[in-house]
């Protein structure tokens, strides 16, 4: 959108059709969480088989973060796209659900990867292409609120369908969900989605060959200081809710279950009645004001895991948990989009900035369990806490504030 040119009015259709989709697909994503492990340790496999598959999507998600991002700012459609993805992962899921064998799962596992690599940015770009810049804040926090919601219900239901019927029926309700999620899709009116928003700023197809295009958002600035801020975030969070999950199994192993399921569910309610409000404090105060505050909550998250021994304190603790979640939803894709504006390569960048964190994440939880291991658990959570630290005087220091002064606060759509 020019400068001056007035405010996109997408229409109540498309806007409820996005809620519902980011509703839907949060639903399907749920059943290749743990659910995953669960069941193929219920088909007799070995702890080696599974953990090699689940490497084997995991890098092959990492892998495609910027191919994926590449792929949404070449397509003409991004709904098209988002669609196609959606198809992907449920004909993983029912490949998971009726063929055990290895070439099979590991085939999944690798369709899953590929097609969610791509629905990240591509619901970052439909999101963009509808409202514009000046509504982006409080779309993405309406955004991150639908998809928590809508974890936290799948995991739910999926738990107690597994329990009651077999482990094996998550992944057919996974394949049911798909189609409410195309549903949702197919109401966001195709044409109501602006190309050259969606993309950064540029009408499609964009000049330039590909790797001319990397190498110019490598140097951006904001964007460049922004992902290793994320990467030293994800150094410090990957691993700990799930050495944190280990020290109240070791603490109070009776209600171990009930209390990591805890720990889970607290960060998701605080992320759905947080992220609206966080989006719409982006466009009044800016986003670096929030973005240190989702920064800051991680290192004294850190500090209270390691200074406190009772199970259920560690459990209120995650409430700083969900505010680092809930900024983060809404900060990093809207930090984005202000630091490519006018680029053309929005969904490039966000594929950029999603390599970043999934390097962080894929190296701190070897290297805290080495620590954990040899040192205890709290060093490793004062360690954490450090590296938490580091992100956040980066942030304080290197980083600027993106969001342009002529920008103003418009009503949550």
């Amino acid at each position: 959108m020019a400068d001056g040119a007035p405010p996109p009015l997408p229409s109540r259709r498309s806007l409820r059709g996005l809620d519902w989709f980011i509703f839907f697909l949060a639903d399907v994503q749920t059943g290749f969480g743990p659910f995953v492990s669960v069941y193929l340790t219920s088909q007799h496999w070995t702890q080696v088989d599974i953990g090699l598959v689940l490497t084997v999507g995991g890098l092959t998600a990492l892998a495609g973060q910027i191919p994926g991002g590449a792929l949404v700012d070449a397509a003409r459609s991004e709904r098209f796209v988002a669609g196609v993805s959606v198809a992907l992962i449920g004909v993983s899921a029912l490949a998971l659900a009726v063929w055990t064998i290895f070439p099979v799962v590991l085939a999944a596992q690798i369709l899953h990867s590929l097609g969610s690599c791509v629905l990240g940015p591509a619901i970052a770009a439909i999101s963009l292409g509808l409202v514009g810049y000046r509504a982006i804040g409080a779309r993405l926090g309406r955004n991150a609120c639908f998809a928590s919601i809508g974890n936290g219900i799948a995991a739910a239901g999926m738990g107690a369908c597994g329990y009651l019927i077999s482990n094996r029926a998550v992944f057919f309700v996974t394949v049911a969900l798909c189609l409410p999620a195309l549903l949702a899709l197919r109401r966001i009116r195709d044409d109501e989605i602006n190309p050259e928003r969606a993309h950064g700023g540029k009408a499609v197809p964009h000049p330039g060959e590909p790797w001319i295009a990397f190498i110019g958002l490598l140097r951006n600035g904001a964007l460049i200081v922004f992902a290793c801020c994320i990467v030293l975030f994800q150094l410090a969070n990957a691993p700990m809710l799930s050495l944190m999950s280990s020290v109240v199994t070791m603490r109070s192993s009776q209600w171990a279950t009930v209390l990591v399921a805890a720990c889970i569910v607290v960060p998701q309610v605080v992320v759905a009645c947080l992220s609206p409000w966080v989006g719409w404090k982006a466009q009044l105060w800016g986003r670096r004001p929030l973005l240190l505050i989702g920064f800051a909550a991680l290192p004294l998250r850190g500090l209270l895991f390691a200074l406190t021994s009772d199970p259920y304190l560690l459990v209120a603790v995650q409430v700083l948990d969900g505010i680092s979640a809930a900024v983060l939803a809404v900060m990093v894709p809207l930090i984005i989009a202000d630091a490519t504006r006018g680029t053309g390569h929005f969904n490039l960048a966000q594929g950029i900035v999603g390599t970043a964190v999934g390097l962080g994440a894929s190296f701190s939880t070897t290297l805290a369990g080495y620590v954990s291991d040899h040192c205890g658990s709290s060093c490793a959570f004062f360690g954490m806490s450090g590296v938490a630290a580091a992100g956040f005087l980066l942030a304080l220091v290197l980083m600027p504030e993106t969001r342009r002064q002529d920008e103003c606060s418009m009503a949550e759509l």
